[in-house]
């Protein structure tokens, strides 16, 4: 019955995945009347070893440089972040606070400073990127094409990967986010959804900044917090297909581990503050419904009624060894059969996910095509860490913490070496 009940609560996103399949093809926007003016936001934490390869990457955008600035927040290093980002063109902020700690917290610090410097309505708009990034050149101008149209408070942009092929985890992240960006903001932009921003690439209007008083979103997975918020308040967040950034995956399950312990326990806190407030939103926002119910199912905790599942499905197993024996071997037999199909049915659903995203962003996929495929067998494991991770951030204390970073030089020789952590 759960499974049952999943599957028609999700429906609406294989709708999502039917729409894109059967439009490759994005719409081209017009040229943008006006090169609009930017602040590019960047959060670093002792990222010295990196901050490099993103700062040059913006410096070569195709866009007049006089219409953008790019800051940088040293928060909290013990490194020469500040200084390095200094040399390759960035304009810096040193912030030290052991107190309020998160990116939520840097970004909105951030804001301030850059709103003294500048004053309220310099900028047109502000483009938050990590650290970690690295920018195609064509970025800024096609974003400003979707900034230009005037449709939207905000929008999301297509997230690549720089170390697709790094292992079995980074490959599992990267199909993850190019899963999200195609089949998922996509559609919900050209149907009339709510696209959700999604870390790092996104764009966000300096109307929306001010009426905020900047970024006052402080939760452990502050850009879903944003999103919710954002819907909420009826602003309108779009997608970019063809602005592209290429983001790091983590290679290490303990590093992976944390990172997705830390977003489970923000999904948590990002329920327990709007999941009502969504739920009355369905039924009272004009014209939004179908944004407030799909940002409703990406937040809510599902995993946890597989987990349920799994676990009353274990409980009935076991006290079938206290009924007759006729009686104990129906049940184990059902009980079994019920598990299997389970798994069976979201190994091979993931599968299939994976493989139509493989298959549609090949072209956009940079390794050999050999590598391209070889672990797609192993992102349904992946996705299944998900379930213990889900329980254990019910109970753990979680904090944000820095993730270890390297440069694209570092990756590639990891790579070829066979040196991954």
């Amino acid at each position: 019955m759960v499974a049952i009940a999943l599957t028609v609560f999700y429906l609406y996103q294989f709708i999502y995945m039917i729409y894109a399949i059967f439009h490759r093809h994005v719409p081209v926007l017009p040229a943008a009347k006006e090169d609009h003016r930017y602040a590019i936001f960047i959060s670093a934490r002792n990222e010295q070893g990196v901050i490099f390869e993103l700062l040059d990457s913006l410096m070569a955008q195709d866009y007049p440089k006089d219409r953008y600035d790019v800051y940088l927040v040293a928060d909290n290093c013990t490194d020469q972040t500040a200084s390095v980002a200094r040399e390759h063109g960035a304009y810096v902020f040193e912030r030290e606070n052991h107190e309020q700690v998160g990116k939520g917290f840097a970004l909105n610090y951030l804001y301030a400073e850059v709103t003294k410097l500048k004053g309220e309505g310099y900028y047109d708009a502000y483009i938050v990127f990590d650290a970690d990034n690295i920018v195609d050149d064509q970025f800024l101008k096609e974003a400003n094409k979707t900034f230009d149209t005037g449709k939207f408070d905000a929008f999301t942009t297509y997230r690549n990967s720089k170390n697709y092929d790094g292992n079995w985890i980074s490959t599992a992240y990267s199909i993850w986010f190019m899963h999200e960006a195609r089949h998922l903001n996509y559609p919900r932009m050209m149907l009339g959804a709510q696209c959700m921003i999604s870390g790092t690439g996104f764009c966000v209007s300096d109307k929306v900044m001010q009426a905020n008083g900047g970024w006052p979103y402080y939760l452990l997975t502050e850009d879903i917090q944003f999103s919710v918020a954002s819907t909420l308040k009826n602003l309108r967040i779009g997608y970019c297909d063809t602005a592209i950034l290429y983001d790091e995956q983590p290679t290490s399950m303990k590093q992976s581990w944390n990172q997705r312990l830390r977003w489970a326990k923000g999904f948590y806190q990002i329920d327990g503050k709007y999941i009502v407030q969504l739920l009355k939103g369905f039924w009272t926002l004009k014209g939004r419904k179908l944004a407030c119910y799909d940002v409703l199912m990406t937040v809510i905790p599902c995993s946890l009624l597989t987990v349920a599942t799994i676990l009353i499905s274990a409980y009935v197993l076991c006290a079938a060894w206290f009924m007759p024996y006729y009686v104990m071997m129906v049940f184990r037999q059902q009980i079994v059969v019920l598990l299997g199909l389970t798994l069976l049915n979201f190994y091979a659903g993931l599968i299939v996910m994976g493989a139509l995203t493989i298959h549609m962003e090949s072209p956009r996929i940079h390794t050999t095509p050999w590598k391209k495929w070889k672990y797609l067998w192993l992102f349904p494991f992946f996705m299944l860490t998900y379930l213990p991770i889900t329980i254990q951030a019910i109970f753990a204390k979680v904090k944000w913490t820095p993730i270890q970073h390297f440069s694209t030089e570092q990756l590639n020789d990891a790579n070829k070496n066979g040196r991954v952590n």
